[in-house]
């Protein structure tokens, strides 16, 4: 075999190099040829710094396709901080900025930090390194922080710094457009000096940074912007669909006023418009069309009539009907808890179309009224004269005159409200059906009894002080009529009632009654309230027509006269004896032949049954008068 050639130091050391080899490495190689060997490590320290400049570029190659890819600046700027700290090769690395609202710099993002007070670092400008960074907008470094006395040391820095341990540390600024907007530091836990490479590079990497914060907020900017115009344009949206509605609203209302269209057709049309019930009440909250409300509406309408605009009462909108000062009635809107402003006004202006619908009828009522009016007054005067004529006058103007009616005479106390009464009577009866007119000293009220299906009181008209008490209809319809026609002229109106009474001489007799019941109020001095002549007791017996004395005395003993056939007692008899006795129980006793006991236990079951005003005078004169009648007529 032929024998090895011996290779060449410098050819050793280029093949060491091609290979990749360690300086230690070449300097044995070059050993026996110290000036190849000085020239093959100069090649090796050119090729290191090839390879890591390669690693630079390729790490910031990275980060600009990172800033292209990615819309979330935390990742962003996490990965400039992590390729910082590898490139770098240092313990930790973090990224400071400024807080514009507390005035100072705090930790952004850190890689490689194990202390949470270094974590929540802040910094006022001018302390630290970092604090001299952004003051001067140039980049610093330190081999051992802890005793560089170039930076403004402060408690609590030196306190997170030792925290952490660090002591090696390069800050560079982020500038954009000549402003520091942040610092990015690389940091140490041991001494070492940082290279102007280094520097370079870290700087390379803040300006990547500064890129991405300036990118996302012109981002969040834009997504400001276009947020802004969406809601611009939703907000523009909203209100040429609130302005279609108002105009449709509008043009359905105005065709409704110019069609002579009713009340019950504004409900109906702006339930529609509004996608709610809606609910038509008269001034005292009764029901004129539409749903039913269910709600006292006497509070927020006073404060809808104060505000001039529609307010919500428990879930509902209640807006009130004016005609400057006079309260005609309201609207309710149910099922619409939230009502916007459009909507509000597209409610309030079916207020004012209302409005307008009842001054309507209540103008053409007015005119229908005074010609009812002559048929009244022909009624009252002459009744004998033409009874079928004035029943088919009636009839022509939809008056029923031979069907149940209650008649109200009606007077004020006040010379001044006088004038009033008239037209406070053709308010009461607009939309309830009737007639009024003035006679004598007041008015005439006729009332038909079938105001609505099922009841035997006029629609509307019960009396407000005592809706529940079980009065009889034509009670209830007086003390009613009273009640309002005072609210009406602002002074006290007293009414007396008649009926029911049907037909031209039913009607004419029943006026006389009621205004023998008028004269009789006056005379108690009951100004202001309104009864029928059974309301009067023994009064009503004297007054009435026909004097019902059986009516009184079952009126007035009903109690005693049914618990007696029910138990076989002398609650009666007893009574009249205590009355007869003059109120003494002894001689009561000894009239009945008991004991004064059982008198005693007797009266408590009278005073039950009757109530305990029983032995009042009024009352008991009362019941001795009909305990006399009933004597006689047994």
């Amino acid at each position: 075999m032929p024998e090895e050639t011996e290779i060449h130091p410098a050819e050793r050391l280029l093949r060491l190099l091609a290979v990749g080899a360690s300086a230690e490495e070449l300097g044995e190689a070059g050993a026996a040829a110290p000036g190849s060997a000085a020239q093959a490590l100069r090649v090796h320290r050119t090729l290191a710094q090839h390879r890591r400049r390669e690693a630079q570029l390729t790490a910031l190659f990275d980060t600009a396709t990172d800033l292209a890819a990615s819309r979330d600046l935390d990742a962003v700027l996490q990965a400039i901080v992590r390729r910082a700290r590898l490139l770098l090769g240092t313990d930790l690395a973090y990224l400071t900025l400024p807080d514009e609202e507390a005035g100072d710099t705090y930790m952004r993002v850190t890689d490689g930090s194990v202390s949470p007070l270094f974590q929540t670092l802040r910094l006022e400008l001018g302390e630290g390194l970092g604090g001299l960074v952004a003051q001067t907008a140039r980049p610093y470094a330190t081999p051992d922080y802890r005793t560089d006395a170039r930076f403004h040391h402060t408690r609590n820095i030196d306190a997170g710094v030792l925290d952490e341990g660090l002591v090696a540390i390069l800050g560079v600024p982020l500038l954009l457009e000549k402003q520091v907007i942040g610092v990015l530091f690389a940091a140490d836990r041991n001494p070492r000096p940082f290279s102007p490479d280094e520097v370079a590079l870290l700087c390379t990497l803040a300006a990547h940074a500064a890129i991405a914060i300036d990118t996302a907020r012109a981002l969040d900017d834009t997504r400001a912007a276009l947020a802004d115009l969406a809601a611009a344009n939703a907000v523009i949206r909203a209100h040429a669909a609130a302005i279609q509605r108002a105009e449709e609203a509008h043009d359905r209302l105005t065709d409704l006023v110019l069609r002579g269209g009713e009340v019950p057709a504004v409900a109906e049309a702006v339930s529609a418009l509004l996608g709610g019930g809606i609910a038509v009440l008269d001034p005292d909250g009764q029901r004129l069309a539409g749903e039913p409300a269910g709600l006292d509406v006497r509070a927020p309408v006073a404060e809808s009539r104060a505000t001039g605009r529609a307010v919500e009462a428990e879930g509902h909108w209640v807006c009130a009907v004016l005609a400057g000062q006079e309260l005609l009635g309201s609207l309710v809107l149910t099922g619409r808890p939230e009502l916007e402003d459009a909507d509000r006004r597209l409610f309030e202006r079916a207020g004012v179309v209302t409005a307008l619908l009842l001054l309507l009828r209540r103008s053409v009522a007015e005119a229908e009224n005074r010609v009812r009016g002559e048929l009244l007054t022909d009624l009252l005067d002459s009744p004998q004269r033409d009874p079928a004529g004035l029943l088919q006058r009636g009839l022509r103007l939809g008056v029923d005159l031979r069907r149940p009616h209650v008649l109200l005479a009606a007077r004020v106390g006040a010379a001044g409200a006088r004038s009033r009464l008239a037209s406070a009577a053709t308010r009461l009866l607009f939309g309830r059906g009737g007639i009024s007119a003035e006679h004598g000293e007041g008015v005439v009220l006729v009332l038909p009894m079938e105001a609505e299906p099922g009841c035997t009181t006029p629609a509307s008209l019960t009396s407000p002080a005592s809706p529940t008490s079980p009065a009889s209809p034509v009670t209830t319809v007086a003390a009613g009529a009273a009640a309002q026609l005072t609210q009406l002229t602002g002074a006290p109106v007293t009414v007396g009632a008649a009926g029911p009474a049907g037909g031209i001489a039913a009607l004419a007799a029943a006026h006389a009654e009621a205004l023998r019941t008028l004269r009789a109020l006056c005379a108690l001095g009951r100004e202001g309230d309104g009864a029928c002549a059974a309301d009067l007791g023994f009064l009503g017996v004297l007054l009435g027509e026909g004097h019902d004395v059986r009516g009184f005395v079952q009126e007035t003993l009903g109690p005693l006269l049914a618990y007696d056939a029910r138990r076989g007692t002398e609650l009666v008899h007893t009574l009249d004896a205590y009355f007869a006795c003059g109120g003494s129980l002894t001689r009561a006793k000894d009239a009945l032949h008991v004991h004064v006991n059982t008198v005693v236990q007797r009266l408590d079951r009278v005073e039950a049954l009757l109530g305990r005003d029983w032995n009042h005078p009024e009352r008991a004169l009362e019941l001795q008068l009909a305990l006399r009648l009933h004597l006689l007529t047994r």
